[in-house]
């Protein structure tokens, strides 16, 4: 069994954060997303550059095909997690598909060494295989939270999680960048840094969070069937929490926007911010800014949320997330770029850790962990598929990302809507949500 609040626990809880952020800031944000662009684009004899690619034999443009990719691993966890935590909650085995995951994405990160656009295909599976294992992973490693802690501690606890990824994959990413600018190292041995990374700090996680935390013991052979029925129980309650699903609605719109935002947002400055000479590094600055100001966001909205509820905090951030999009479509110049980066890391930061705190706040008195928070992780996964597909195919129809910043800023809009229909519970504190 875990003692709820205890320090070690947390601590060891929110480390995994630290293990596994180093894949989406150095493979899906800063170093991996400009070693694709350069590689898959070549500079013809007029002196233009084609970006354009063959994959199984479509031609796409490199960045739209980025985005597919995406979409589609998002999609596979999308079908394949509900499933799986019916079975992990069935068995009291959370932690070890979460290993499982792990381990597989970790090995996608290591196999990205060999990525190579004459082989495109298979460079292109294991970018699937790596994003596949680190969401994978994410949806038993948030189903721990209302087991490690008590409600009250969430928002702190969640945003202790966060500040912990920024900080450890930012300073992985400083050191990987002065070994690649000092030429002791190609940029590809970055990928097999994060593998190392994300495999060897999660054994401090590990270490601590037991396996089976209400000692299930599991009596049926048929444990795929048991799976789908604990998935089938689970979904029977949900549909009985009408404020639940009022939530779960909102979070689903507004995710469209803040994952696309984190995965498309290096690619979307190299192509629409004149960089003046600056060269990659002023694409690498952004994105440590971005980094180390989240780290403030997430503490700054866990305790604005304690005084004023999580509600009324995120609707703040999906404004402002509203005028970031807005500013997205007009900006050109790195100094403009730098204060936008500034202000998406700090609500970055912050919504991220309310989402998740949130809706940990919101479940009912429930040992389906798993399954609980698969519902919420299939939602953001599919709100990532719908939104980095329809950014992909915005800037492949009207050959420009700055009308995809459109897009993004009408799942702001939708999602700030809905989440107004979200009622406060009557006798509820305002620090609980």
């Amino acid at each position: 069994m875990i003692k709820k609040n205890d320090p070690k626990t947390i601590r060891a809880w929110a480390f995994y954060d630290w293990a596994n952020s180093a894949y989406p800031l150095v493979i899906t944000t800063a170093i991996f997303p400009i070693y694709y662009q350069t590689v898959t684009s070549s500079v013809l004899e007029d002196g233009s550059v084609n970006e354009n690619v063959q994959f199984f034999g479509f031609d796409l443009i490199n960045t739209e095909l980025y985005s597919y990719v995406f979409s589609f691993s998002f999609l596979l966890v999308s079908v394949i997690s509900p499933i799986l935590s019916g079975i992990a909650d069935y068995s009291g085995r959370k932690k070890r598909f979460m290993q499982w995951f792990c381990y597989l994405g970790s090995v996608g990160c290591a196999l990205l060494f060999f990525f190579s656009p004459e082989q495109l295909e298979l460079g292109m599976l294991f970018v699937l295989m790596a994003s596949v294992g680190f969401w994978g992973s994410l949806v038993f490693y948030n189903a721990f939270l209302p087991e490690i802690a008590d409600v009250e501690l969430h928002d702190k606890v969640s945003a202790q999680g966060f500040a912990y990824g920024y900080l450890g994959s930012s300073l992985l990413l400083i050191a990987n960048l002065i070994l690649i600018q000092t030429e002791t190292m190609p940029a590809k041995y970055a990928f097999l840094t994060v593998a190392v990374w994300w495999a060897v700090f999660a054994q401090v996680t590990y270490g601590k969070l037991p396996d089976n935390v209400y000692d299930r013991k599991p009596v049926s052979r048929d444990i795929l069937l048991k799976g789908y029925q604990e998935l089938r129980l689970v979904w029977n309650e949900l549909a009985e929490l009408l404020n639940l699903k009022r939530y779960l609605r909102s979070f689903f719109v507004y995710s469209m926007g803040v994952q696309t935002v984190m995965l498309m947002a290096v690619l979307f400055a190299k192509k629409e911010v004149d960089w003046q000479g600056q060269g990659d590094a002023g694409l690498i600055v952004s994105v440590l800014i971005i980094q180390f100001i989240a780290i403030l966001g997430a503490f700054l909205f866990a305790r604005l949320s304690k005084r004023l509820g999580n509600l009324p905090v995120l609707g703040i951030a999906l404004a402002i997330w509203v005028g970031i999009c807005g500013v997205a479509y007009v900006i050109s110049t790195p100094v403009h770029f730098y204060l936008l980066a500034a202000v998406v890391g700090l609500v970055m930061g912050g919504i991220q850790a309310l989402s998740r705190s949130t809706y940990s706040k919101m479940l009912p008195d429930t040992k389906d962990h798993a399954s609980y928070f698969s519902f919420y992780d299939v939602l953001e996964k599919l709100g990532i598929v719908v939104g980095t597909f329809l950014f992909g195919f915005i800037e492949g129809w009207t050959d420009s990302m700055r009308n995809s910043a459109l897009v993004l800023m009408s799942f702001f809009i939708v999602g700030l809507l809905l989440l107004f229909l979200v009622k406060k519970e009557k006798n509820i504190s305002p620090s609980s949500y």
